[in-house]
């Protein structure tokens, strides 16, 4: 099993296999437009830029789980982070990524990648995930990890 056996709806509600981003290096990232760590989109869309043309994605998933941090509808997020952050990489639609009713990627991320201590569930908006070219997830940052402390370990997986 890998990453590339899920499927998400893309913010326009069209559901999307990710084996489209098969050979390539992902950052999986659970998003919120009203979160302390929402500047992060910044550093996503420059480390994007930086490596989108060597096989590299990052994929956002917003999601309202944390002290409610993400209202918007699809369109409101959308709009807001191109306005605010000029996102161009693939965002999804809002889901849960703990609990019972977590998507079933976040399921595979957190049994795949635990956190501290080998906690399974996701503590907080902007945890990241980075996964290989073979769609296997390698490592798991925590929040406070900034996309740019991220770009040498990108790097190396994609030379």
């Amino acid at each position: 099993m890998s990453v590339y056996d899920f499927h998400a709806n893309t913010l326009r509600g069209q559901e999307e296999s990710l084996s489209k981003y098969k050979g390539k290096v992902l950052l999986i990232v659970n998003t919120a437009s009203k979160c302390g760590f929402t500047p992060q989109y910044k550093g996503l869309q420059e480390v994007y830029e930086k490596f989108k043309d060597r096989g590299f994605e990052i994929l956002g998933f917003p999601s309202n789980q944390f002290a409610a941090q993400e209202p918007g509808s699809s369109e409101e997020i959308q709009e807001f982070c191109q306005l605010n952050y000029g996102v161009s990489f693939p965002m999804y639609e809002k889901i849960n990524v703990n609990g019972d009713s977590a998507h079933p990627l976040y399921k595979y991320l957190t049994k795949e990648a635990p956190g501290a201590l080998g906690s399974k569930s996701i503590k907080w908006n902007f945890t990241k995930f980075l996964v290989d070219r073979e769609g296997r997830v390698l490592k798991r940052f925590a929040p406070t990890t900034t996309p740019e402390n991220i770009e040498d370990e990108i790097k190396t997986l994609l030379d």
